[in-house]
């Protein structure tokens, strides 16, 4: 288990190979201003559906089932299954298919879901859909997200500890 993206060069190309919504497109293709002008025009269309929410920050989300638990603080340590997608659909990381769930402080978490897991409560599934400057911004991640990249995140939040 690692912390929100960790996976295989061959696990993360397997999910890539496996979406049929993904354009084809290696995260190396196309330039940082491409990516930026894709993910505006997601998170501009995104926030017209009307069950979009969306905070002061930029952050969208979508419940799609209420939780019953307790919600994490700044201190909290979170497991979660999570799907997480660019916003082509690449799929980046889905511990839906698999039988781990993922593990995390909250103060490892990117911005976007620092604030966005507080609005959960354990047993709850929300879909947050997180602007660049709430993910990795102008620096991506690795190979996988690109630089000025939306990402799209399902994801459940199982457990809450601290």
């Amino acid at each position: 288990m690692g912390v929100l993206i960790e996976l295989s060069e061959d696990t993360a190309m397997g999910r890539q190979k496996e979406n049929s919504r993904s354009s084809g497109k290696k995260r190396g293709s196309g330039t940082a201003g491409d990516t930026r002008a894709e993910s505006e025009q997601f998170l501009k269309k995104n926030r017209l559906k009307a069950d979009v929410i969306e905070t002061a920050s930029g952050l969208q989300y979508t419940i799609v089932e209420q939780g019953e638990g307790v919600s994490p603080t700044e201190w909290s340590t979170v497991v979660v299954n999570q799907r997480i997608l660019l916003v082509d659909g690449t799929v980046i990381k889905d511990t839906y298919r698999t039988p781990d769930n993922d593990r995390f402080t909250m103060e490892e978490a990117i911005a976007g879901l620092k604030e966005g897991l507080p609005l959960m409560k354990e047993g709850g599934r929300f879909r947050f859909v997180v602007p660049p400057d709430l993910a990795w911004g102008k620096r991506g991640a690795g190979n996988k997200i690109g630089p000025y990249a939306a990402l799209i995140f399902d994801i459940r939040l199982e457990r809450v500890r601290g």
